[in-house]
């Protein structure tokens, strides 16, 4: 009985921290290996000229230094999260806080990446702002 307990809380641990990983990285990364809809609107429907080509290209290598060091904290997480399963076999203390910590790396990437949106979105031109703005939306209501 524990051990039906312990695969499928192991299981749905796993699961929810594959669905954010997957929703972040295809809706809200710009630059990310797989092109985002908000990244395609971004950098060919929008027309940008050469100085928001620029701030783009600042913000763009900003954001990316500062992911891959969430994403590695995230990485740590998990593992620590492993690590505490395979110790405790159970909800324990270790298993707990190994989860909180794995939430809050989540959290804080999926905050960094909002406030990379919005600095994205401070480069534009009004006449550009709401062709943006729909692309994000569409991007994190797509039910595809």
């Amino acid at each position: 009985m524990k051990t039906a307990r312990l695969a499928a809380i192991v299981a749905v641990i796993a699961f929810a921290a594959a669905v954010a990983g997957v929703w972040i990285g295809r809706t809200l990364i710009p630059g990310h290996p797989q092109r985002s809809e908000v990244h395609e609107v971004l950098h060919h429907q929008l027309k940008l000229d050469d100085r928001q080509r620029a701030q783009l290209e600042i913000l763009e290598q900003r954001f990316s230094v500062r992911r891959r060091a969430l994403e590695l904290e995230l990485k740590s997480a998990n593992a620590r999260l492993a690590d505490a399963i395979q110790t405790e076999h159970g909800i324990g203390p270790g298993v707990t806080a190994a989860v909180d910590a794995s939430h809050h790396a989540m959290g804080e990437l999926q905050k960094e990446t909002l406030a990379h949106i919005f600095a994205m979105r401070g480069i534009l031109r009004p006449d550009q702002v709401d062709t943006f703005d729909r692309a994000v939306v569409h991007s994190l209501t797509d039910t595809r």
